[in-house]
């Protein structure tokens, strides 16, 4: 099975998935590194994933986009206060749309609890926003993101991500930035109605 994994980041929604050929998009150059190190089979890329999608969406069974959040983020609300404002960024949407009319395969996109109402209805897992063309129900264990806002240890354990060994000056950014792996790979299993780990 051929996946593309946009915005890759360090890896938290694909930590769990296995017999699977994974294509990365990873625009930072040093993210995309630290992503490389942690899935060495997998075929990284650092390139605009916004582009890439439009590029090469043909080539793969299943798509996972998580595209930057900041300007659709809740945390806008003290930005406002401040006066300090600015469009959200609407390639969220633009994906979205593409995938539904053009792409066969699975296919979800992730992203923030948006400070406005969607424009587009999500799915909510958790403190995260999904849109996907199935369903994703409701995972079976208790979802525990209040620890994304905790120490870089307990952040780590919770993604069962180890940053310790890389020269990262904002280590608590990627790992909040990180889907949890269990959440991944049971979006992953709900596309596919098969079981990749035991939780």
């Amino acid at each position: 099975m051929k996946i593309l994994n946009l915005y890759a980041g360090i890896g938290g929604n694909r930590k769990l998935w296995v017999n699977c050929q994974v294509t990365a998009v990873e625009r930072d150059p040093s993210i995309a590194a630290i992503y490389k190190k942690l899935f060495p089979d997998d075929d990284v890329h650092v390139a605009d994933a916004h582009q890439y999608l439009l590029e090469h969406y043909k080539e793969f069974d299943f798509i996972w986009s998580s595209p930057p959040c900041p300007t659709h983020s809740r945390l806008n609300y003290p930005r406002f206060a401040k006066g300090i404002v600015s469009y959200p960024d609407m390639k969220l949407y633009q994906e979205i749309i593409f995938l539904t009319w053009n792409f066969k395969g699975k296919w979800v996109v992730e992203n923030v609890i948006s400070y406005y109402d969607p424009l587009i209805p999500p799915q909510l897992i958790g403190r995260h926003y999904y849109w996907s063309n199935f369903p994703l129900g409701r995972p079976k264990w208790k979802i525990t993101d209040d620890i994304a806002n905790g120490n870089i240890s307990e952040m780590q354990a919770y993604h069962g991500i180890d940053l310790s060994g890389f020269d990262v000056s904002n280590k608590r950014l990627l790992l909040r930035n990180a889907v949890n792996p269990a959440h991944g790979l049971h979006i992953f299993n709900m596309a596919f109605k098969e079981s990749q780990a035991r939780l």
